[in-house]
């Protein structure tokens, strides 16, 4: 019985912890590595709260924690070489005050072990079941097609901004591709690990994207925030938050093309206002994800001593997201 997302992340963390350590370690056991150590304790570090959720999600259901435990670690092993392709693309050196793996091993052999993870985890869930195989399969790509969708270059983001070809769904297309299919899995594989039917298992993955949304947002939240702190953006910075303030407020427009074309990075007082207002429109956005991934499954997951942390979750997560 867990109260909260916390007691649960406290009690199943550890064992997923030495479960994804022992995975990653025969992995790797036959590559010739130039800073092994480093690289182990760069993937072991995350926080497995998907993995954790997944957990979750099989207690909720009635699931054992013996066919829980792989399948979080599949999803744990996605968002390890998901965070390895992202830091490289990115050109970002740390991830959570340690080198990245790119810095580690060079870019090559970084993104070559990335790809090795993402097929061991498709593997061992190819080897429990079809569903499973398909589930991870699918969140790969979809994980892999999020960051397509991200713009990287200021002027030719201005330009799609100027002949009108950004969607404007576009913001809830990065969220959901970026961060909710890998929540929404993480769920789904729970439902799986405790024989839910087809209908649970589509509700899990629903519930767990809507999660991922809101995260992906507090994330983006924290960014906009820091921003306007600063009262300053460069160009390279505005191509990051271009579609979520264009999203939340599209009277930015002009001052976003300004700032994608190299204008001073100084916030104007006009400016900062509709970061005030972006930040506000974001938190309630972060609200109404929450409260529609408890809607999902209020009346289809059973009550039980796992209800309250199922239910507390979604915030909890976020709280947690915030205070790390």
């Amino acid at each position: 019985m867990f109260p909260s997302f916390q007691d649960c992340w406290g009690t199943h963390k550890p064992i997923l912890d030495e479960a994804f350590r022992r995975q990653i370690s025969l992995l790797l056991e036959n590559i010739p590595l130039k800073q092994a150590a480093a690289l182990m304790a760069t993937l072991e570090a995350g926080k497995k709260i998907r993995g954790c959720l997944a957990c979750l999600i099989s207690d909720a259901l009635g699931g054992e924690l013996e066919a829980a435990i792989p399948r979080a670690i599949a999803i744990e092993l996605i968002q390890a070489a998901t965070l390895i392709h992202d830091d490289f693309v990115d050109q970002d050196t740390i991830r959570g005050n340690r080198p990245a793996a790119w810095t580690l091993e060079g870019a090559r052999r970084a993104v070559l072990i990335g790809d090795i993870i993402f097929a061991t985890a498709i593997k061992m869930m190819t080897d429990l079941s079809r569903e499973d195989g398909r589930a991870v399969s699918q969140a790969i790509a979809q994980v892999s097609k999020g960051a397509l969708h991200e713009p990287w270059d200021p002027l030719m983001l201005a330009e799609e901004i100027e002949s009108n070809r950004l969607k404007d769904q576009l913001y809830n297309q990065i969220i959901q591709l970026k961060t909710g299919i890998l929540f929404g899995t993480a769920c789904h594989l729970g439902a799986l690990a405790a024989n839910g039917d087809g209908n649970l298992v589509k509700i899990s993955f629903r519930h767990g994207l809507r999660i991922g949304e809101a995260y992906q947002i507090a994330d983006d939240l924290k960014e906009v925030e820091q921003h306007l702190r600063k009262l300053s953006i460069d160009s390279e910075q505005m191509v990051a938050l271009a579609p979520i303030l264009l999203y939340f407020v599209p009277d930015l427009r002009p001052n976003v093309l300004t700032r994608l074309r190299g204008g001073s990075p100084d916030l104007e007082a006009s400016e900062a206002e509709y970061f005030r207002v972006a930040v506000k429109l974001m938190k309630n956005q972060i609200e109404q994800r929450l409260q529609a991934a408890v809607s999902e499954i209020i009346g289809n997951f059973p009550e039980n001593e796992y209800s309250s942390a199922v239910l507390r979750a979604p915030w909890d997560l976020i709280r947690m997201f915030n205070e790390s």
